[in-house]
């Protein structure tokens, strides 16, 4: 697939809710492939991590070319090319859901997404748990909506992580293990470990590709929100979202509803099934061989994600 390039970019201005204990006026990038004028809903692309930037869900700018819809990407508050607030770290009040769905009924607003044709949202992991929060207070102009890997709770997402660690190799999982127990998050055994995790469940193909670099380079680089909200590992929960879940919500949301993961996603069809049981109008759908980033992966994969993801949007046009 030939890169394709953003008809425009920049940054909103975006002021904290005061209520969550700062007041900060920061800036959130934005990337757009289209003509939001074109009279199509646009679909607004939420990353996942929380923390792992824009970049690795880039694939789905082909929604332009290949269905006539226009897609806006953003960098959540504390990655990428958004204001980071290091200050912040560890700040498990600040660091929360009502901090994210703030920042993207801003950015709703400041692009004028509501009017008109309104607009479609796809969230992938941690933009899928987003995603389903924000879906269920209705908001104006959301025309469909699609879970991609998200998970209904922070407890689902836990017992997911805990059947895939079963199905590694005992060695590997013996490593996992001695090391978070030390806490010694950084040592290279147990990112070697963690590297056999990623590529049985988070993304299959190797080598990783291209796209998915700067989601690593970005969790790295400033661990505030990932280490606030989540915790030192995916293996190790500790962060702000402990708790969390969508679940009693789900009835509320009115768009019609696509959720999908992958055969050996890290969001577990466990995760899925509430979505499945109280969306009112919902699709499920399950990509064979595929993990948590099915939308990178080859064989294929990717080519489905996009078709199955394009047809749903423009289903009834």
């Amino acid at each position: 697939m030939a890169q394709l390039v953003p008809t425009k970019e920049g940054k909103i201005p975006f002021q904290t809710p005061q209520e969550l204990g700062h007041d900060f006026l920061c800036s959130t990038y934005y990337k757009i492939f289209g003509d939001l004028s074109s009279g199509a809903p646009v679909v607004v692309v939420v990353h996942g991590g929380p923390g792992a930037g824009h970049e690795y869900l880039l694939s789905f700018a082909e929604l332009w070319p290949q269905y006539g819809l226009p897609v806006v990407f953003y960098d959540q508050i504390g990655c990428g090319a958004s204001t980071h607030l290091p200050q912040t770290a560890g700040d498990k009040t600040f660091w929360h859901e009502a901090l994210f769905i703030a920042e993207l009924n801003n950015l709703l607003d400041a692009l004028q997404l509501r009017e008109g044709p309104g607009f479609h949202f796809l969230g992938q992991s941690w933009g899928g748990m987003l995603g389903a929060a924000f879906a269920a207070t209705r908001p104006r102009g959301l025309q469909r909506l699609i879970l991609a890997s998200g998970l209904a709770s922070k407890d689902l997402s836990i017992r997911s992580i805990e059947i895939r660690r079963r199905e590694l190799p005992p060695e590997t999982l013996r490593v996992l293990e001695e090391y978070e127990k030390k806490g010694e998050y950084d040592n290279p055994t147990y990112q070697g470990a963690l590297m056999v995790f990623n590529k049985t469940f988070v993304c299959r193909d190797d080598p990783l590709p291209e796209l998915l670099m700067p989601a690593f380079k970005h969790l790295s680089e400033d661990k505030t929100v990932y280490g606030t909200m989540s915790g030192p590992s995916i293996h190790v929960p500790t962060g702000s979202m402990l708790g969390w879940s969508s679940i009693p919500r789900l009835p509320q949301i009115t768009a019609p509803t696509l959720i999908y993961n992958g055969e050996y996603d890290t969001s577990h069809d466990i995760g899925q099934v509430p979505f499945f049981e109280l969306i009112p109008r919902v699709r499920w759908v399950t990509f064979a061989n595929a993990g948590h980033m099915c939308h990178l992966e080859s064989g294929g994969l990717k080519e489905k994600v996009l078709k199955v993801v394009g047809e749903f949007l423009t289903q009834g046009r």
